[in-house]
């Protein structure tokens, strides 16, 4: 069976390779019932371009692999239109 493979590619340089970056925070809060703060610990994943640097959110690269989808079923893409 053949097989159409697309790519999540950079759009200030066309790169397909990307490192993942990691930040880590905590957000502090309070609520109503207590007068101790309340914790949250957060994780966040930001994807670098390895050439050019950029960087992307996690949100930003499954809407561009959505959109992909998309557009095949679509008929939108051709194959001659993968990266």
């Amino acid at each position: 069976m053949e097989y159409v493979q697309d790519y999540f590619s950079c759009n200030n340089c066309n790169n397909r390779d990307f490192k993942l970056i990691y930040n880590f925070s905590i957000r502090f809060y309070g609520v109503n019932f207590s007068d101790d703060l309340i914790y949250d610990r957060l994780t966040d994943e930001i994807y670098q371009c390895t050439k050019c640097r950029k960087t992307f959110t996690k949100a930003q690269v499954d809407e561009a692999l959505a959109e992909f989808k998309k557009m095949r079923k679509s008929g939108g893409l051709k194959d001659s239109d993968k990266g």
